[in-house]
């Protein structure tokens, strides 16, 4: 049965769709049946594994908004244990439609389930806000892993995040926990970044993992190649980081723990 991770921070660029994308990577890379969801109508995940705009013939819109089969819109990756729900364009208008649907918070759950026992681990890359299509992923997974940028503006949204998690766990989804927080762009040159770094480890001691994501040139460049940087260049410091961050999370999960491992608490 797979583990539904819900990729997502509600402040935009800190990381997380590249987050999505080289985790599920180095997940696949593990030999995990992998299944990633792109739920932004931005698309990036999806281009960042080589699906060129415009030229899709059906995304996830088909699936939330004319129900078809999740089966039905999934694509191969290069890897052979790692596949795709790509979105598109049309997925900016699911926003408004899906409010339209009875039920409309589980569409997604619902689309997954057939699917569950069919992989190991299923991704969902969402929206930098918290909108219907956001929720959507909240209420269908398992655990959210929120990344973070190195910088002191990482602090200001965190408390409206797990104010948003509370009130999801006490109506849509009560079992909802955090599998962990993901310090990224660390900058080992500067000492802004260590700083921040303790200060984070100081106020969330057990919800932080323990891998920590550098700023990388290689990790920055993999998705004008419409690659994960796994293999794009699996010997840079972003890709290594990745892969620890996949293993730490298959370690936890042969425990039976994980990061906040308790409940969401602002």
């Amino acid at each position: 049965m797979a583990k539904v991770i819900a990729v997502t921070n509600q402040k935009g660029g800190v990381g997380k769709t590249t987050t999505a994308i080289n985790l599920a990577a180095g997940l696949a890379l593990a030999d995990m049946r992998v299944l990633i969801l792109d739920t932004d109508a931005q698309a990036n995940c999806s281009s960042g594994f080589g699906i060129v705009k415009g030229t899709l013939n059906k995304s996830i819109y088909n699936a939330l908004i004319e129900s078809d089969l999740l089966t039905a819109v999934m694509y191969d990756t290069e890897l052979d244990y790692l596949k795709l729900v790509p979105a598109d364009r049309n997925l900016s208008g699911a926003v408004v439609e899906l409010l339209d649907f009875p039920e409309r918070e589980f569409r997604l759950k619902h689309l997954l389930e057939p699917v569950l026992k069919s992989f190991d681990f299923i991704l969902i890359d969402t929206p930098p806000s918290l909108n219907i299509l956001t929720l959507n992923a909240l209420v269908a997974a398992d655990s959210v892993l929120v990344p973070m940028q190195c910088e002191y503006f990482a602090l200001e949204g965190l408390s409206d995040l797990f104010d948003t998690l509370n009130r999801i766990r006490g109506s849509l989804n009560p079992t909802l926990e955090v599998q962990g927080l993901l310090l990224t762009m660390f900058d080992d040159r500067t000492n802004l970044s260590s700083q921040v770094c303790e200060e984070l480890r100081s106020h969330f001691p057990d919800r932080i993992f323990e891998t920590v994501i550098p700023r990388n040139i290689r990790l920055a460049e993999a998705p004008s190649f419409g690659k994960p940087a796994l293999l794009y260049d699996i010997r840079s410091k972003g890709a290594e980081s990745y892969i620890r961050l996949a293993r730490e999370i298959l370690n936890y999960e042969k425990k039976g723990i994980r990061q906040g491992s308790g409940r969401p608490h602002s």
